[in-house]
């Protein structure tokens, strides 16, 4: 049985403030609460492992297919360029038809994406397969933030983190099974193997994701279904709790479809600061992300050696850095708060970028490997995770997705960009200079977190409660 709210009285439900302040009510989750909410967690899992499949063996797919340079920038890049379209997209979807329909609709994309990509025999069907999975990663990770968020109590805002360490977690997972497939002898083969595994999580998710998600109560209550988020408040928490009286203009409000022309609101007081600082970091820590990412493997190779096998293991290595990094993000977060927690996390990576550019094969391996453990560890520690975590948090319920829709977006831009940038970069003036530029990237991180004071997890307001002016329908005319 979970916590019991405060008041043992039947609650009543009259709105969204009611249903958020109920579940705030709790100081933890347990039992079947706690097993839904890391159930909507695993589609994150996926969302991870789908876009790692590929990578873990792209050198053999190069070769089988005889793959062009652009067109393996072109396949690397799909995913994060896709979601940039998907990402508001899914916001708009959810805020119109509830979090969990479009959680289950893009399990079955994923899945589609990922068979058509591991039968591939041409870039074009690969790419086909790829956008689908695009598609599909960036609407699902808008609505299971945002999903998360409005399943958790106030004093437990900081474990939305945990996304980061399950991240790390499902790339370490994939490059596992893909040295599994090549103890099989799978030979070329084996990126086939990588990509249609995911395949198979993506349609087990479903069925556990369809036979055990809650629609978000609060989401229900902003659109006056008050019965159905009383059904779902007991069916998830426990709770005593009864459906209230609807005042006539909060079903008015109820009633209004909330669609892409109220983005704006995002950007008016008081979710302007809220929306620059979510922003911000999701693409500073995009950006940052992968022009370390590049430079991993190199790193992996000196140390572990050239061979498949070994390069692998090395990857793994660095990965389960990141996996202990994004699980502490959650304690930081509590601890610290978010904000505190993404200013440390960017002075760190700042201090290790410059490092790393000026030093670049000038260390012995073994003490140059220490630069980018320490990067993975302040990244997924502090910023990594926090700027969807802060967009989840940030935003009232009938909106909110549209606010995980843009960080998402953003945050896609910035992968896009350190797909691209560093490479190029690279090849002009090398990579220990172009690390030391991008040493840039975090410096506005910390600057903007420094400037803007707003943190979700130290602020006492309930989200529900706050008076926005969406912007008016004009009548039709007749």
């Amino acid at each position: 049985m979970n916590d019991s709210p405060a008041n043992p009285r039947t609650a009543v439900i009259r709105n969204a403030g009611d249903a958020a302040d109920l579940i705030d009510t709790l100081k933890s989750l347990s039992g079947r609460a706690n097993w839904i909410w890391f159930l909507a967690l695993a589609g994150l899992f996926l969302d991870a492992y789908s876009n790692a499949a590929l990578g873990a063996g792209l050198s053999p797919m190069v070769k089988q297919l005889d793959l062009s340079p652009t067109q393996v920038g072109v396949l690397t890049a799909m995913a994060p360029a896709i979601a940039i379209i998907s990402n508001p997209f899914g916001g708009w979807l959810a805020a119109r038809i509830g979090r969990i329909k479009p959680l289950m609709i893009t399990k079955v994309v994923f899945a589609l994406g990922a068979l058509l990509t591991a039968a591939g025999s041409e870039f074009q069907t690969v790419f086909a397969g790829r956008a689908l999975v695009g598609i599909a990663y960036g609407i699902d990770f808008a609505v299971a933030m945002a999903l998360l968020a409005e399943y958790t109590p106030a004093s437990l805002k900081g474990r939305l983190n945990f996304w980061q360490g399950v991240w790390y977690t499902a790339t370490t997972i994939n490059l596992l099974l893909t040295l599994v497939f090549y103890k099989f002898d799978v030979g070329a083969d084996i990126w086939r193997w990588s990509v249609g595994s995911s395949a198979a999580f993506a349609l087990v998710l479903l069925v556990l994701q369809l036979s055990f998600l809650v629609e978000s109560p609060t989401w229900l209550a902003s659109k006056g279904r008050l019965r159905e988020a009383v059904a779902s408040l007991r069916r998830m928490y426990g709770f005593a709790v009864q459906e209230g009286p609807q005042e006539t203009a909060q079903a008015t409000a109820a009633a209004r479809q909330v669609g892409f022309r109220d983005a704006g609101v995002l950007f008016r007081r008081p979710y302007l600061p809220r929306t620059m600082l979510s922003t911000v970091i999701s693409l500073t820590q995009a950006m940052q992300y992968f022009a370390v990412g590049w430079y991993l493997p190199v790193i992996s190779l000196e140390l572990f050696g050239k061979e498949f096998e070994k390069a692998t293991m090395g990857s793994m290595a660095f990965n389960a850095v990141g996996i202990v990094g994004g699980c502490l993000s959650a304690y930081f977060g509590r601890r610290l708060g978010l904000r505190i927690s993404s200013m440390a996390g960017y002075a760190v990576v700042f201090v290790a970028l410059l490092v790393m550019g000026a030093t670049f094969k000038e260390l012995p391996v073994g003490l140059a490997a220490l630069l980018p453990v320490l990067f993975i560890f302040f990244h997924s520690a502090g910023p990594g995770p926090n700027g969807k975590s802060i967009a989840a948090l940030s935003y009232r319920s009938d909106i909110r997705t549209l606010g995980t829709g843009v960080t998402g977006m953003l945050g896609s831009l910035g992968s896009v960009a350190g797909l691209y940038l560093f490479p190029q970069l690279q090849a002009g003036i090398g990579v220990g200079n172009s690390l030391m530029i991008l040493a840039v990237v975090p410096l506005v991180g910390l600057l903007t977190c420094m400037a803007i004071k707003w943190d979700p997890t130290r602020a006492v307001v309930n989200l529900e409660e706050e008076t926005i002016s969406l912007q008016e329908r004009k009548p039709v005319p007749a």
